[in-house]
């Protein structure tokens, strides 16, 4: 899946340095990276609202817009030299949060309809998402007192069908197209079989 995604990661990381670029000229630097990153955060309410009222369409319009400013925090981060751990914590962290947010709303939006026991996945997905990063938290915090190199870890923990960024590309095609709640099946399963690939993997690096 790698040689799918990563064409597409250089090219939206080239862009989004672009715009961070002269989105910080044109602020004059005043706009800062975690003030895009809580922005990024508070704007998924609504959308997860859009999400559990059926607006799908509207939802996955403003899911990709927002979902690029996961891109922008980071690449704004570098434009301003302002990269810390205390960020890279609040992005992970708001992550999570967005995810708990669009899978509520997915269950919600179940009830009451003939898909309404794909109400049980979309707990489930949620669920087995933040395993996913659970484990690469974990793994860090394990790999930290083992010998293994930085960069065999990160490439570790990039191993596994579902990242962050492949369960939102999901989620948006499923709202685009009226399939959610088999896109929720699958986000589910995958995300469950992600997680426990990733432990088997770093595991026996430790």
């Amino acid at each position: 899946m790698d040689f799918v995604i990563e064409p597409v990661r250089k090219t939206v990381k080239s862009f989004m340095n672009r715009v961070a670029k002269d989105l910080d000229k044109l602020s004059g630097g005043k706009i800062t990276p975690n003030f895009v990153t809580i922005t990024g955060l508070l704007a998924h309410i609504p959308i997860a609202w859009l999400v559990a009222t059926q607006e799908y369409m509207l939802a996955a319009v403003l899911l990709i817009i927002f979902g690029l400013f996961d891109t922008l925090d980071g690449a704004l981060a570098r434009q301003q030299k302002r990269e810390s751990n205390a960020g890279m914590l609040l992005d992970a962290s708001t992550d999570r949060f967005k995810e708990v947010l669009l899978y509520t709303g997915a269950a919600y939006s179940f009830i009451g309809t003939e898909f309404q026991y794909f109400a049980v996945w979309a707990v489930a997905a949620c669920g087995a998402s933040l395993s996913v990063s659970y484990v690469k938290a974990k793994g860090e915090t394990a790999i930290a007192k083992s010998k293994l190199k930085t960069t065999e870890v990160n490439r570790k923990f990039q191993d596994g069908f579902l990242r962050f960024e492949v369960r939102m590309s999901l989620f948006v095609i499923g709202l685009i197209f009226n399939i959610l709640p088999f896109i929720i099946l699958v986000i589910a399963i995958l995300s469950a079989y992600t997680a426990i690939d990733r432990l088997i993997k770093i595991s026996k690096k430790i």
